[in-house]
């Protein structure tokens, strides 16, 4: 009985963990294609930071008094910086910077796929994980999707000659998050705790320096439709949510198996960004897109229940 009732608990724990993740992948193909679709609207990534900081701080700040500045709410300053550091300001520049040089395609395979990838190796290489032969081949399809994507800027596309750029900042955003998946495995910080540190220590920068050094006209000629989508979108979603939801996956499914949601984001992203920023990738693109998201999830596992079940059976 007692068994089984263990055994009850954490199916339900993992189901949750899964839906944790699935909201968290939703979240952030939402960000993706606002950020794509502020930056064509005429927004810079200053104003998408204030948006994003903004809103997230504020949501956080009850939370925080109650739990307490003096240790920041448990999680501590020397480790609550670091989170912001890679999940902060600095990781929001270069992802929506991108979208100044390059489209939501690159986008959205790079930055994913570029943290998951790199995750993925350090544990094998680093941690000395055993590499099987199906995850092999998935790292292969991942690498040859993001070849695809990346050749487009190489070529120097006439729609976006200048992508490379973008592709680069995508892929310096995606190692900022390798640091912070590291940091969550390691210090097995609260979710809630570890998103209201980052949210509030990047509002206290963002916030002052916005009012001083920038101006809200950008921000003011936008449609009240669209300053609320933004808002949602990089605020509360991206900046609250998909944080919380992910460090919960995190906890729940352990940093190895939370690392699957982001093969799902690059499809994700561009199936919603064609209503929201109106751009259908071209066929290289997509083809990419959804290589890499396939290797991905070959890499990191999809395959192996279903493998295992058929070496039991023979």
């Amino acid at each position: 009985m007692v068994s089984t009732s263990k055994q009850g608990e954490q199916t339900t724990s993992t189901l949750f963990g899964i839906l944790c993740g699935l909201g968290a992948v939703a979240m952030w193909a939402a960000y993706l294609a606002y950020a794509r679709a502020g930056i064509k609207a005429g927004l810079q990534p200053q104003d998408l930071l204030l948006l994003r900081y903004g809103v997230a701080g504020l949501v956080m700040l009850p939370w925080m008094l109650r739990a307490g500045f003096r240790d920041l709410g448990g999680v501590g300053w020397m480790r609550g910086t670091l989170l912001a550091i890679f999940a902060g300001p600095i990781f929001v520049l270069l992802g929506t910077s991108g979208f100044l040089f390059a489209p939501l395609s690159h986008g959205a395979v790079i930055q994913p796929s570029t943290a998951t990838l790199v995750t993925m190796l350090l544990g094998w290489f680093v941690l000395k994980e055993q590499v099987s032969l199906i995850r092999a081949i998935g790292t292969i399809l991942l690498i040859s999707g993001l070849a695809i994507v990346a050749s487009r800027s190489v070529g120097g596309a006439v729609d976006h000659p200048l992508a490379w750029i973008g592709d680069s900042l995508f892929f310096l955003g995606g190692l900022f998050w390798v640091g912070f998946t590291l940091c969550l495995r390691r210090w097995s910080v609260n979710a809630v705790a570890a998103t209201a540190s980052v949210s509030i220590l990047s509002a206290a920068a963002v916030v002052p320096l916005f009012v001083l050094l920038q101006d809200f006209g950008r921000l003011a000629v936008l449609p009240t439709q669209d300053l609320l989508a933004q808002l949602c979108a990089q605020g509360l979603g991206a900046g609250v949510l998909a944080l919380i939801a992910y460090a919960k996956a995190v906890q729940l499914l352990g940093a190895a198996r939370a690392a699957l949601f982001p093969a799902v984001v690059p499809v994700s992203t561009l199936l919603v960004g064609i209503p929201v920023t109106g751009e259908i990738p071209a066929l290289p693109e997509a083809i990419g897109a959804l290589l890499a998201s396939l290797g991905l999830a070959v890499a990191l596992g999809v395959l192996d229940p279903i493998l295992s079940s058929r070496k039991q059976k023979s």
